[in-house]
């Protein structure tokens, strides 16, 4: 069998919103909506579509990276200062340092507009799953 990422389901306070900031934000493409309020809608990452939709009550410690379960979900890119420099352009805050990524490379935590946590990895050139 052939198991691939089809996509993350992300439950929202406003599934409109937090729409609106992953296409604003990180240039997610929408794939599908359903035309109902709130909406149920599709939106695609290189890699990976999010799925997001009403969510029935807010988690309050989301951004907690040590709950057990789903935690973040990390953005590759080939230059971490490049990636930090067009966020900030594009209002994302960070309050956290870069630092090592597990494997090899490095991190930089941040949160989409209703804090789930999301983070830019940045691995070595060359770099391969396995040879650290």
């Amino acid at each position: 069998m052939n198991f691939s990422i089809e996509h993350i389901a992300v439950p929202a306070a406003n599934p409109a919103a937090l729409k609106d900031w992953y296409v604003r934000v990180l240039g997610a493409q929408p794939v599908w909506d359903n035309g109902q309020n709130p909406p149920v809608c599709l939106v695609a990452l290189p890699g990976a579509w999010l799925e997001i939709y009403a969510a029935d009550s807010p988690l309050a410690e989301r951004g907690n990276n040590k709950l057990a379960g789903w935690r973040h979900v990390a953005l590759r890119v080939d230059s971490m200062d490049a990636a930090k420099a067009e966020l900030t352009k594009r209002g994302v805050k960070f309050d956290k340092e870069t630092r090592p990524a597990a494997g090899g490379g490095n991190v930089l935590f941040f949160e989409d507009g209703e804090g789930n946590l999301l983070h830019l990895v940045e691995r070595p050139a060359n770099w391969q799953p396995g040879k650290a």
